[in-house]
């Protein structure tokens, strides 16, 4: 049996002290994370975190540097993803758009925010990208190389 992880991009979006989340539906109720989700067939890991960003977000996003890669294993479900987390420079205002289907709200918090809501994270990964972005972590893009 081959096995493959669930290959997923974020965001970590920083402006004026506070990082961009969304509070989305799961099945274990509200949650937040940052602007992200699964890369698609064909589809590149900056144009992935582009796009989900703007699903999820309604901003558009320009990625600049790679944050982290992280593995985390669900604990209950056996699923385990791959995170590409980047940071970047939005463009401009949320456009006048709907939201992903799940997506409650785009929301501005600082990290005591974030840290207050750490149960309603929809991994640790939400915490620990924020931690990697503000401890300076900003590897150039030009580690990834895609072939499509």
């Amino acid at each position: 049996m081959i096995w493959k992880p669930n290959v997923t991009v974020a965001a970590v979006i920083e402006r004026d002290g506070k990082f961009l989340l969304v509070e989305e539906e799961t099945e274990s109720g509200l949650a937040f994370n940052q602007p992200a989700g699964h890369l698609e067939v064909g589809e590149s890991l900056l144009d992935a975190v582009v796009r989900e960003t703007m699903e999820e977000t309604a901003y558009p996003f320009r990625p600049t540097a790679l944050v982290g890669i992280y593995q985390w294993r669900h604990p209950v479900k056996d699923l385990t993803y791959l995170r590409f987390a980047f940071s970047g420079e939005l463009q401009g205002e949320a456009l006048p758009r709907a939201l992903d289907e799940g997506i409650v709200a785009a929301r501005w918090l600082t990290l005591a925010e974030i840290a207050a809501v750490s149960d309603r994270h929809r991994s640790p990964l939400v915490q620990r990208c924020c931690d990697d972005w503000l401890s300076g972590r900003r590897y150039p893009l030009e580690l990834l190389v895609h072939w499509l």
